[in-house]
């Protein structure tokens, strides 16, 4: 999946813990997106756009992220956190907008009103993984 790229992964992720995440996201996750769990169940590797670094977060993770509606923050309703860039930015799903959602990066601190574009989709997205 991420071939010939810079990426520094874990071991898949099962088809349990993707069905516990599917029935606690949001409806119709992109299929690219689980794939990519499928293969990695977080790692790391480059981005050639801001925030230049991405950190996949786990399934165990992402589904705890949900259950605890974005770690209680309100500002960060209608995102979908997916990892970070291993500093101060969340990477997300913008759900707000609707379908296909967007890639955004968030601070942190800032919150929500700091959305940033990152990829139109996460296909584009996942074009960008491990590219620097």
């Amino acid at each position: 999946m991420l071939e010939g790229r810079n990426w520094t992964g874990e071991n898949g992720a099962t088809s349990d813990d993707l069905a516990r995440l599917r029935l606690a996201a949001p409806e119709n996750l992109p299929q690219r997106y689980l794939d990519l769990l499928a293969f990695s169940d977080g790692g790391e590797g480059p981005l050639p756009v801001s925030p230049y670094n991405f950190c996949l977060d786990s399934v165990t993770t992402v589904t705890a992220t949900i259950a605890s509606s974005n770690h209680g923050q309100a500002d960060l309703d209608g995102f979908l956190i997916i990892g970070g860039d291993g500093g101060g930015e969340y990477i997300a799903f913008d759900l707000r907008s609707g379908r296909p959602w967007p890639v955004v990066s968030i601070d942190m601190v800032a919150g929500g009103d700091s959305a940033a574009l990152i990829a139109a989709d996460f296909n584009a997205f996942l074009d960008q993984i491990g590219r620097e």
